[in-house]
């Protein structure tokens, strides 16, 4: 049995939701990766509810907060818009970075262009980076074998 997932992401934007598909395909191509055990967020929007409604707010926190601690491994895409050369990251994927890490659970870090450059915090809390063109190793890298290593991506 796979390793279950929690696709952590922006999904504000075509390009963003595209972005999400991109890295869950490659996800369920994963012989370590169980493809019907990967948590999108943006498919569960508690759909019962007015979307912004008080009621959606603490479905959608609820959900998502139990899911990022059911979860073996939390997979999470950074880019959201460039400000000059800085990377800004959504501020909820931020938060479930920060939520998995304090959990226990290995993070996966997904940046689409091939920059480097990285915020501390997350530069430390990352098990895994895919960037650029490595972005495809996400259908063949053994989430089995998750261990802390030594980063020298650029922080700011």
């Amino acid at each position: 049995m796979g390793n279950s997932v929690y696709l952590a992401g922006p999904f504000f934007s075509d390009l963003q939701i595209e972005r999400v598909r991109k890295v869950e395909e490659l996800l369920k191509k994963n012989s370590t990766i169980d493809s019907k055990r990967i948590f999108v967020p943006m498919d569960n929007q508690y759909d019962t509810k007015e979307s912004g409604s008080f009621e959606w707010q603490v479905g959608v926190f609820e959900t998502d907060v139990r899911q990022l601690r059911k979860a073996d491994i939390v997979v999470a895409i950074l880019d959201y818009t460039k400000n000059g050369e800085e990377i800004i990251s959504d501020p909820g994927t931020v938060f479930e970075i920060g939520t998995a890490f304090e959990h226990g659970n290995p993070v996966a870090l997904v940046q689409f262009d091939d920059s480097d450059k990285i915020n501390l915090m997350l530069a430390r809390s990352h098990t895994a980076f895919f960037n650029g063109e490595s972005i495809k190793d996400l259908a063949t890298y053994d989430f089995n074998l998750l261990k802390p290593v030594y980063s020298d991506l650029t922080v700011f």
